[in-house]
């Protein structure tokens, strides 16, 4: 699939944005990722709700193979053959990938720490390396030392005390 064919697909939904990826283009719609365009089909983004349409469709999710196995990302799914034809239908599930995507994001937000939370973490992890750190010299300063035991010099009283 190339960029104009996918541009004219997406005419319907509105403006998309294409980025090179893989083998094909990552299709987003204000800033989010919702489709890819691979050699192996247009797949949306799809969650618990919008899953049991593609599965309707007879779909499946995107696959791929590596050397030891093939790898399942439930994430995306492929989208109808019959809705390349009907560009009115592909834009309601473009918006459904889209609303699904957005999800996605609002579930993967980091929690904000409370302020001395935040603060306290940096200090902790450099008094961990200055830790580590006087551990690796102490181990330098003594492997640089002789290891040869060191004779014990026995002092024979002296005469000179009691005269």
């Amino acid at each position: 699939m190339d960029r104009e064919f996918l541009t004219d697909l997406f005419a319907d939904f509105g403006p998309v944005t294409l980025r090179r990826m893989f083998s094909g283009y990552g299709i987003s719609a204000d800033g989010t990722n919702f489709a890819l365009a691979l050699r192996a089909g247009l797949y949306f983004r799809a969650d618990e709700e919008t899953i049991p349409q593609f599965e309707a469709e007879g779909c499946g999710p995107f696959q791929y193979q590596t050397r030891a196995k093939t790898v399942t990302v439930n994430s995306y799914w492929q989208l109808p053959a019959r809705l390349f034809d009907d560009a009115e239908e592909l834009a309601v599930w473009a918006r459904s990938a889209l609303g699904a995507a957005q999800r996605a994001a609002l579930r993967k937000r980091p929690r904000k720490l409370p302020a001395a939370r935040t603060a306290k973490a940096p200090a902790k992890k450099a008094a961990a390396k200055n830790v580590a750190g006087r551990k690796a010299a102490v181990k330098k300063t003594a492997a640089r030392r002789p290891s040869a035991k060191k004779k014990r010099v026995e002092r024979k009283p002296s005469s000179s005390r009691g005269s």
